[in-house]
Formats: C-alpha cells, structure tokens, sequence
C-alpha cells in the first residue's frame, strides 16, 4: 500500500503573496508607467526562486507580486534572469 503524497503549493502560505507572469502584451506599458527603457533596469528573481518554479516561469519573464500593505495592496515586479 502506497500512500500518496500530498502536493503542496507555495502560494497556500499565509506569508506569500500572489505571483503571476505579465503577458507580454502589457510589458511595454508597464515600462513606460516606471519609465524604465528595458526589463534589464527591473530587480531580478532567481530561476531557483519557489514561485517562480510553480509558475514554471522562464528567463525574461516579468513577474507581478502583489504584496498585501497596511495602506492597501502594493506591487512590485521582478525579471527572471
């Protein structure tokens, strides 16, 4: 008898907050509203990150997080290197 392992999710904890891929049709606007030339000028995440591997993200993607704050929600983006 084998007992199957249940699989867990990154995103299920309390202390992470929601990730998700930009499509790429939004990725100019964004850079336009940060006024950064190119993702290259963004904060990176690592490939190794845990939510990046459940997103199964690759590099040059553009990651939204979306942080809970006191004064409401916050967002931050990050570049797969």
């Amino acid at each position: 008898m084998s007992k199957k392992k249940e699989q867990f999710s990154v995103f299920d904890h309390v202390l992470v907050p929601k990730h998700e891929i930009v499509p790429d049709s939004e990725v100019e606007a964004i850079l336009a509203e940060l006024r950064v030339e190119s993702k290259d000028r963004l904060p990176k995440i690592l490939p190794t990150d845990p939510c990046v591997k459940a997103l199964k993200a690759k590099r040059g993607d553009l990651i939204r997080i979306l942080r809970k704050e006191p004064t409401g929600e916050a967002v931050y983006y990050r570049v797969v290197v």
